[in-house]
């Protein structure tokens, strides 16, 4: 199966061509903004790599796998509108991807790991896993509820923290999880993310945005130029 790989969620941009486990093409570049303006040029030149090596352009392509969160609310947005606008052009379908789940698939080892996802504001996204399978849900926890979760599974055995989020921890608790081993990830590899594409059901992977909490931005409460509310009971 030859599947387009779309991922924007966090701080990278990557557009890439995997094949039966075997990388194509690719292009990805570390950015923590700028992926409107740059993954259009990425998808064209990866689909051009593997084109070179077997003559094949988008008509080969059997799915496209995108990105869905959590990660950079403008991020998810940009990447999923075109994963979306793509799979209608081409009439593929278009599987969402957990950037958590990704994280822990690019690493694979046995025992426990904890994907983990600086959230800002004193928090991050965590989920954990044992032996590759998920033992939590995805949610966005404290930076003390977070270690209290990854110490209350680990028991007596360490515990392998992955993504961005791993040495907000560690620096935060450093006795509590002086036993942790840290593998910071700028974001999941083409290679996982290839694979959660194949193996998934496109039934139960919609590409639709995973919120674990309300975006920073919020709209405004008032138009242009519309006068402000007057506070009740005021004269």
């Amino acid at each position: 199966m030859r599947v387009l790989i779309i991922d924007t969620a966090l701080g990278a941009c990557t557009a890439c061509v995997v094949e039966d486990g075997s990388l194509l093409g690719v292009r990805s570049e570390l950015m923590a903004k700028g992926h409107q303006e740059r993954l259009g040029g990425m998808v064209r030149d990866a689909m051009a790599d593997a084109a070179r090596n077997d003559g094949g352009g988008f008509e080969k392509i059997d799915r496209i796998g995108v990105t869905v969160g959590p990660g950079s609310f403008t991020g998810l947005r940009v990447g999923l509108a075109f994963a979306q606008g793509l799979g209608a052009s081409l009439d593929r379908p278009v599987i969402g991807l957990s950037t958590l789940d990704g994280l822990a698939i690019s690493i694979r080892p046995n025992g426990l790991v904890a994907a983990v996802i600086d959230a800002r504001r004193g928090q991050v996204y965590i989920r954990l896993y044992r032996d590759a399978r998920p033992i939590t849900e995805a949610q966005a926890l404290s930076l003390e509820a977070a270690t209290d979760l990854i110490l209350d599974q680990a028991g007596d055995q360490p515990a392998l923290l992955v993504g961005s989020g791993g040495p907000v921890l560690a620096e935060a608790a450093p006795q509590r999880l002086a036993r942790a081993l840290v593998a910071p990830f700028p974001a999941p590899s083409p290679e996982g993310l290839a694979f959660m594409t194949a193996m998934a059901d496109p039934e139960q992977c919609p590409p639709t945005p995973l919120y674990l909490r309300a975006p920073d931005a919020t709209p405004p409460t008032r138009l242009p130029g519309q006068p402000r509310a007057t506070p009740s009971g005021a004269g």
